[in-house]
């Protein structure tokens, strides 16, 4: 499920999408033309953030909306908290040699 967040997130317009959702329910034809994309392309980023667990659909008479769904990413946080926290690790360890090399050519 990790990769299948990271892909969806990894476009701005599906990033864009789930803001847009963050706000409440919009229709397909009202994304599509908030972000200037034919129904088929918008329907193909929704399909993507569907397939992650975080949009889902639901049709009423010819009407298709989009809510955001139940995932809330928790995985790709802790995956990225962990990443950071090894960096930032990284960058210690070497702020520490930079320093113990400066010392020794004093």
């Amino acid at each position: 499920m990790l990769d299948l967040g990271f892909a969806a997130l990894s476009d701005p317009t599906r990033r864009g999408i789930l803001q847009r959702l963050g706000r409440g329910a919009a229709s397909i034809s009202d994304l599509a033309a908030k972000f200037e994309l034919t129904l088929t392309g918008l329907k193909k980023h929704v399909q993507v953030l569907e397939d992650a667990g975080l949009v889902t659909t639901e049709k009423v008479g010819r009407v298709r909306t989009c809510r955001l769904g139940p995932r809330r990413l928790k995985e790709e946080v802790a995956w990225i908290s962990k990443y950071q926290q090894m960096v930032e690790e990284r960058f210690d360890r070497l702020e520490e040699l930079l320093e113990r090399t400066e010392g020794e050519d004093t």
